[in-house]
């Protein structure tokens, strides 16, 4: 780890420890030697670091482009291995970054909503996911995240404590070739079935 990454590693780690009694469940789903996807449900602002913490190294995230806009905030990102993402024009720039890393063997986190919740509740996957699982060819590790929303809900100002657990599940290694279909029609369905195997993660 870089030292910006990991000082925000380890204050976020003892910050979660110390009010939101932070756990992993099936860490060892984590071990994948090489790029992996982790896709994720997204509920709150506070979710990426609250996965990135579950490893025990330095993972790449996907982060609003404004974000970047201010010179701090963006070097900051930067060295955390953030890519910037237009929400409001997406185009094939972050995806085929976040393509690259993988095939790098770098593990880069995903929402595959694309956005985060506003009651806690599931969002359909944006076809954008699929399209980076079949070209990638890495495997897909499921997360599913509990507690993030109570912890702060989207539109919250204020950090509330609660119960965070982080849910691993197996890693899934797509064959495109199964789906019979092309285009946005696959990448589509890999997305539903990347938020079916998300959704099916319990306590």
């Amino acid at each position: 780890m870089n030292l910006s990454y990991r000082l925000g590693y380890n204050l976020f780690k003892l910050l979660a420890r110390a009010f939101f009694n932070h756990r992993v469940i099936g860490m060892e789903n984590l071990s994948v030697t090489g790029g992996a996807l982790i896709a994720c449900n997204h509920a709150s602002f506070v979710d990426p670091p609250f996965v990135g913490i579950a490893l025990d190294e330095q993972i790449h995230y996907l982060a609003r482009k404004s974000l970047f806009d201010h010179p701090v905030a963006g070097a900051i990102l930067r060295s955390w291995n953030a890519v910037p993402v237009d929400q409001d024009r997406p185009d094939m720039t972050s995806l085929k970054t976040v393509i690259r890393r993988l095939r790098e063997g770098n593990k880069v986190l995903v929402f595959p909503e694309g956005e985060r919740s506003f009651d806690g509740a599931f969002l359909p996957g944006l076809p954008g996911i699929g399209l980076i699982v079949a070209k990638s060819g890495v495997p897909v590790i499921p997360v599913r995240l509990f507690g993030t929303h109570a912890a702060l809900p989207r539109g919250g100002k204020v950090i509330h404590p609660a119960e965070v657990t982080v849910v691993c599940g197996r890693p899934w290694q797509c064959d495109p070739s199964q789906y019979h279909c092309e285009g946005k029609e696959l990448y589509r369905r890999i997305s539903d079935d990347i938020m079916k195997q998300i959704a099916g993660l319990s306590l």
